[in-house]
């Protein structure tokens, strides 16, 4: 299990160097809303899987799922954009 997590963490922190280098970067996310916990379960190439503590109706999971990349990226929510995916689990994610 701690391997598990140690390499989402490096996969992550590459998406964090490009994000530092570019200024921006683009995520493909896989969410699964309901969950206990808001937590990155898997980084599959270039998809990142996501468990939200929110429920998916009228906006929730994705306010959720925003607040949550913003604190793991360390940015502003506002540098959060969802590109596509709005009302679907597999989404497209833009940050600044």
């Amino acid at each position: 299990m701690r391997s598990f997590l140690q390499k989402n963490k490096i996969m992550l922190n590459d998406f964090k160097k490009k994000l530092l280098e570019k200024g921006e970067v683009y995520l493909r996310i896989k969410v699964k809303p309901n969950s206990s916990r808001s937590i990155i379960t898997g980084v599959v190439d270039d998809e990142i899987k996501i468990d939200i503590a929110a429920v998916p109706k009228k906006g929730k999971a994705n306010s959720e799922l925003i607040k949550f990349l913003a604190k793991e990226f360390e940015i502003s929510k506002k540098n959060v954009k969802i590109i596509s995916g709005a009302t679907s689990r597999i989404k497209l994610i833009k940050l600044l």
